[in-house]
């Protein structure tokens, strides 16, 4: 086995995940299967428990493990389907020491941070790092390693230690180290500085991994001197000094790295055969050189409340992107702020109420994505109310179903007060309850006791939008993040007036997938289609709403 691992420095938010995966698809492209590990030094057990505002979205994947976004760029560069264990966080492996300690497996030993953290965390990476995760059961060839965070951090010292150590327990043959640092511009003539950079791999060394990659963030192309520089002060060729500055879209990252030599130095540097699949690399070059040819655009109002930080959508957002290129059109993301719509708040937001309304009705699609707690959902409604009176695409994800039930059930239904038991405080006063809590899912714990990860839904109709966008399939299988989900004493009153619900759980009783009849496009998923989207494949449920946005057939 091979192993990249990839270090932070300076500062965090570098864009070291973007960086493993560019790493990881030139691998790919040398032949070899590739997996990769998540390492987060936070105490939280996994990202499920977290704000959006705080840490960006939470990534589900199949085994319903809830983890951080950087295994979401991994599975979608990567085209590969990982496990929760493949994010390690510092409350995982503290966690399982302490419950081999309490079997007695230390046969009475000093529990401590060497050697028992480190060992585990090695551990953890050799029997992970084996797991298949293409779909053929078999075991990688290499595995890329990101440790989250900034070399120097108290809670990273740890994993940089057992890191230290792992690089003899494989062979540092078989270990290639990469540092992302960041070069900033200073000074009315841009002078691009050399010295956080220095100082961060001099800590690094100082603990005891020596860096064969530096590389170095930035607005502009690293200059030859600063790289000369760069190479001379950190210990390293000056070829080894790569250049990550800003690009035109994600997708020519891996591209930038490979003209840099990046390719040929990881092969070298790991020993590995450079027998290159140029017919890989060049796919991927077409694909990124396609996205900056699209001159037509398409608009799309995504109404949330995590507005401000788009990382919070960061799954949603690709998902549109995938689902554009395959239309041959730009894309524009038009940020409607959910609270922005309600008008109950006119009178105190005139200005902002009327702006959101001026997106909203210039939209060629609108996307409530999935969300917890009652804050915006009002204005979340009425973006579903004008989509289905509109005539305009409309695709609700989660709670984005929800909404456009509830909605649908006051002003078709005339029940006025409908509402989910999530938005009201005493839920057993509610007379009409469009969106009830599951009863199965734990009202005392927060983590990890939602419906999570992959479930099979069959499609309840001969033929549907849905159902020809999936390719004719009898069922679909999808990744899940709720606790509540449309009142099944509802579904035939809902249905009668023309909302159907064309899939559903195996049971027959849980609501999957919504369709409007007699609408261009009114779809709602209470999966996340999101997650499984990929580039050059994007989730059917999205490529719909982009088709009916743009007016081409289903």
């Amino acid at each position: 086995m091979k192993y990249v691992i990839v270090t932070g420095g300076v500062l965090s938010g570098l864009g070291k995940g973007i960086t493993a995966s560019s790493i990881g698809v030139l691998m790919k492209s040398v032949g070899l299967r590739v997996t990769s590990i998540k390492i987060d030094p936070y105490l939280n057990s996994d990202a499920g428990t977290m704000s959006p505002f705080e840490h960006g979205e939470v990534f589900v994947l199949d085994d319903g493990g809830e983890v951080d976004l950087d295994l979401g760029n991994y599975e979608r560069f990567l085209d590969i389907s990982l496990t929760r264990d493949h994010n390690i966080t510092t409350g995982k492996v503290y966690s399982s020491v302490i419950e081999k300690e309490r079997r007695g497996d230390y046969l009475g030993k000093t529990v401590q941070v060497i050697p028992h953290i480190t060992d585990e965390i090695q551990d953890w990476i050799e029997r992970v790092s084996a797991i298949p995760t293409d779909g053929l059961d078999e075991a990688p060839d290499a595995c890329v390693i990101e440790l989250g965070g900034t070399v120097g951090d108290i809670e990273s010292s740890p994993f940089v230690e057992a890191l230290r150590q792992f690089q003899f327990r494989v062979g540092r043959e078989n270990v290639c180290f990469v540092h992302v640092s960041l070069v900033p511009v200073m000074g009315p003539v841009g002078e691009q500085k050399t010295k956080p950079t220095q100082h961060t791999v001099k800590e690094l060394r100082g603990l005891g991994i020596t860096p064969d990659l530096i590389v170095c963030r930035s607005s502009e192309p690293l200059q030859q001197e600063i790289k000369d520089k760069l190479a001379a002060f950190c210990h390293v060729e000056p070829r080894a000094v790569i250049s990550a500055h800003d690009v035109s879209n994600l997708y020519q990252i891996p591209m930038s790295f490979e003209r840099q030599g990046v390719r040929s130095m990881i092969a070298e540097c790991l020993g590995v055969d450079t027998t290159e699949d140029d017919q890989f690399l060049e796919g991927w070059r077409e694909m990124a050189d396609r996205v900056d040819e699209f001159q037509d655009e398409v608009r799309i109002a995504m109404v949330g409340k995590y507005t401000g930080l788009s990382d919070s959508y960061l799954s949603v957002i690709k998902a549109l992107q995938h689902s554009a290129m395959a239309v041959n059109r730009r894309l524009v993301i038009d940020w409607i702020e959910s609270t922005d719509l309600d008008s109950s708040n006119l009178d105190s937001n005139q200005d902002g109420y009327s702006k959101a309304w001026g997106k909203l009705e210039l939209a060629d699609g609108i996307l409530v994505p999935g969300g917890f707690g009652n804050r915006g959902v009002e204005g979340k409604i009425e973006a579903a109310r004008y989509a289905r009176e509109s005539g305009v695409p409309y695709l609700g994800i989660c709670l984005g179903l929800q909404i456009a039930t509830i909605e649908f059930c006051r002003n078709e239904l005339g029940l006025l007060d409908a509402n989910s038991e999530e938005f009201v405080e005493n839920s057993e006063d509610l007379a009409n309850k469009a969106v009830v809590f599951m009863p199965e899912i734990s009202k005392t714990h927060m983590g990890g006791t939602m419906r999570l990860g992959s479930k099979v839904t069959p499609f309840t109709v001969e033929d549907c939008k849905m159902k020809r966008l999936y390719g004719g399939v009898t069922e679909v299988s999808e990744r899940h993040r709720h606790r509540y989900e449309v009142n099944p004493d509802l579904i035939d009153k809902i249905e009668a007036k023309g909302m159907i619900y064309v899939g559903k759980d195996e049971t027959g009783q849980r609501c999957e997938i919504m369709e409007l009849e007699d609408h261009p496009y009114f779809v709602g998923t209470q999966y996340h289609p999101e997650f499984k989207s990929r580039p050059g494949r994007p989730s059917p449920p999205f490529l719909g709403l982009m088709k009916a946005a743009v007016g081409q057939n289903m």
